[in-house]
């Protein structure tokens, strides 16, 4: 599945869509990035980490782009002479697992008067044996009491994607929301107050 993507970028720019840690961790050089919107999908807390923010007994929670909606992230531009090595060693740490379903998306930019761009990102089937479908804030709060993986906990990715959006001006209703419900039930500290959420829902 590689080779076909790899084939598709050869010789130009890859525009890359991140909606989760490859905001706040991307672990690759980018030429640019700025906010951008894709329709037709959002982002939501619904996929279960039985390796890196949990385990196989206590399973964590991680990001998902699921159908349906919109989601504001960040779109990175990778030049070409850096596009096939950047996606490999992207595709190595998201497709590990093979989980995802790789995309292009039609993305809007925010900024620079540019139009719709086709952008990679990692999306997840509702098929799929690793999508948590709909969880109860008492299941929510379990997994951020409890899951802990590789990488460190549910709750704390949790904290540094929101940090990390509203870093950016992204306001992103649910994901705030469970924030809250975390810092209500004693389980984190609020925000520091420079990164007050924007105003505004994103989508």
């Amino acid at each position: 599945m590689l080779q076909e993507y790899l084939d598709h970028v050869r010789g130009r720019d890859l525009h890359l869509f991140a909606y989760g840690s490859l905001i706040w961790r991307p672990e690759f050089e980018f030429d640019e990035q700025q906010r951008a919107r894709i329709q037709g999908f959002h982002r939501a807390l619904r996929m279960h980490s039985r390796l890196y923010r949990g385990t196989p007994e206590r399973p964590g929670l991680v990001l998902a782009l699921l159908s349906g909606g919109c989601c504001v992230g960040m779109l990175y531009r990778i030049g070409a002479a850096r596009a096939e090595a950047v996606l490999r060693q992207v595709w190595a740490r998201e497709m590990v697992s093979g989980v995802y379903r790789p995309r292009w998306l039609s993305c809007q930019p925010q900024h620079g008067g540019q139009g719709v761009v086709p952008a990679l990102a990692f999306t997840l089937s509702r098929r799929n044996p690793h999508w948590t479908g709909a969880l109860s804030d008492a299941e929510l709060l379990s997994v951020f009491r409890h899951a802990r993986g590789r990488y460190g906990s549910t709750l704390d990715y949790l904290q540094r994607t929101v940090q990390s959006l509203r870093s950016h001006g992204i306001h992103d209703r649910e994901l705030e929301r469970q924030h809250a419900l975390a810092v209500g039930h004693g389980l984190c500290e609020p925000l520091p107050v420079h990164l007050a959420r924007p105003a505004r829902s994103a989508c």
